[in-house]
């Protein structure tokens, strides 16, 4: 999607929830709670119910990996909210910068898509919970169909084939850049990787740099790189291709490479030291997990929603089309981006900034 056309969406996103609030006539908070997250979840349509009961939106203050969200918590920025990753959250929970959750307060605790809820070590730990799941999805690769013929990407391998020199983009993100490698050499559990494994994922991977054009931040810039002939392959989010085929971009995803693809599950934890109430972090909590945005978030985003009561009352056609039919299918041949040690995953970090610097 043009940089134009998502401002103007959004634009009638914010004054429709101007509408809803108005409607609601409320009361506005005299503060407002920081949500630290991901450009583009700022998007009303996200959280229509914490509009309407508080007559604003949250203030948002943006990220590009967790890495960078986390040396900036580390070094004192406040917020209440943070939209961390399944892999990320040992690490910051063991850093101090987490608050549990009180489950009771969750309205969708209890409705959370068991296949998600059951994933070891993701939600709870030290008999409390931490992480609230909002969203899930794949990094996969994402072609396109004018340039690239399916059999020239059956393998991941791709990425680093001579013929797509200056043609590729991955994300400026170590957790996706090394679920890719990892995949490449046949790994689908990262959190047994030895160190001839780190190894050959990062030989990999500097292979990879020969070829990139650009390292993606978000998907706007992958989204508008693909489009304009820049690039013809990218890792990439689920949201990039929903997004390009809503342009009309001839665009498409491979999900049935040899090696696989990566999935991953995203949401929310309050941060300690927080500035604002309670009740608002709960209210905003409450309002992402509403089943009643769940077909927005599959549609317009292609992401599935972390609350099974939403997902059951989406069109199975919709589910279908966006390959969230099945819980189970769509962790099958995948690379569950999973909590890891911390020492590998910070050995990852120091890498990955080595390989995108050239060396």
């Amino acid at each position: 999607m043009t940089r134009l056309r998502r401002m103007k969406r959004l634009g009638e996103r914010l004054a429709l929830a101007g509408l809803l609030s108005c409607a609601a006539l409320p009361v506005a908070a005299a503060d407002t709670i920081t949500v630290f997250d991901w450009a583009g979840y700022e998007d009303p349509a996200f959280h229509p119910a914490y509009v309407a009961k508080h007559g604003t939106e949250p203030e948002f203050s943006f990220f590009g990996d967790e890495e960078e969200a986390f040396q900036k918590l580390r070094s004192g920025f406040k917020a209440d909210l943070a939209h961390p990753c399944s892999q990320s959250i040992a690490k910051w929970r063991e850093a101090g910068l987490l608050e549990p959750l009180d489950t009771a307060k969750l309205t969708a605790w209890n409705d959370i898509l068991p296949g998600i809820a059951g994933m070891k070590d993701l939600m709870t730990a030290e008999g409390k919970a931490w992480f609230l799941p909002f969203e899930w999805g794949n990094t996969v690769l994402t072609y396109r169909t004018d340039t690239v013929k399916p059999e020239d990407v059956a393998s991941l391998r791709a990425f680093a084939d001579p013929k797509f020199k200056d043609r590729v983009s991955i994300g400026d993100n170590v957790d996706d850049a090394y679920a890719l490698a990892s995949l490449a050499i046949g790994l689908k559990d990262w959190t047994t990787m030895t160190e001839a494994q780190f190894a050959e994922a990062s030989a990999f991977l500097r292979d990879v740099h020969k070829n990139v054009r650009l390292y993606w931040t978000d998907n706007t810039d992958v989204s508008q790189a693909m489009a304009s002939g820049e690039i013809d392959l990218a890792w990439a989010w689920n949201e990039t291709v929903t997004t390009l085929q809503k342009d009309g971009v001839p665009a498409a995803i491979k999900k049935d490479t040899k090696e696989g693809l990566s999935t991953w599950v995203c949401g929310y934890v309050r941060l300690k030291g927080g500035e604002g109430t309670e009740a608002q972090d709960y209210d905003f909590l409450n309002a992402v997990t509403d089943p009643a945005i769940s077909t927005y978030l599959v549609d317009a985003w292609g992401y599935g929603h972390a609350n099974g009561k939403g997902m059951a009352a989406v069109d199975a056609k919709l589910l279908a089309e966006k390959g969230y039919a099945d819980v189970d299918a769509f962790v099958d041949n995948t690379l569950f981006q999973a909590p890891m040690p911390t020492q590998m995953r910070q050995k990852m970090i120091a890498e990955f900034e080595k390989i995108k610097a050239g060396y």
